[in-house]
């Protein structure tokens, strides 16, 4: 099962996602998944995560320090099993660029809720989001593999 969490630029919750969804996943034994991350603009592409979301999740024992943000590509959508947006407004871009003929199902995370973008917030936002992140990760490691 490849999934794929998607954000506006990669920088803040798609890697938080990612890399929370390989931890829980091996901490659990949970075989088969595999899990990346993208964003909707280039912005930010080649950089590291937002320094914030690297240290909200080291407070959680999650390594973060070597990723990179890239941009989604059109090939993401018929390699990966499923497409994870963070809030509405990430869901409805992947929507529109979504390749004719793809039937990979594109998502809210979290079902009808968003994981808000703390980016231009305080600290706190990112306690939010990394608490948002590792319930969904659970709810999505429960979840029927199709």
């Amino acid at each position: 099962m490849k999934v794929l969490f998607v954000d506006a630029g990669n920088y803040c919750r798609s890697p938080a996602a990612e890399v929370v969804a390989r931890t829980l996943a091996t901490h659990a034994g949970a075989t088969g998944w595999h899990f990346s991350s993208a964003g909707l603009k280039d912005k930010h592409v080649g950089d590291t995560a937002d320094p914030r979301s690297i240290e909200a999740c080291a407070a959680r024992g999650y390594d973060l320090k070597a990723f990179r943000c890239r941009e989604i590509s059109a090939v993401d959508f018929s390699s990966h099993d499923l497409i994870l947006a963070m809030d509405r407004d990430n869901l409805a871009q992947l929507q529109a660029r979504c390749p004719a003929g793809v039937a990979t199902p594109i998502e809210l995370f979290l079902g009808d809720r968003e994981v808000p973008d703390p980016y231009y917030g305080e600290s706190d936002g990112f306690t939010l989001m990394m608490e948002q992140i590792e319930a969904g990760v659970r709810a999505l490691l429960s979840r029927p593999k199709p």
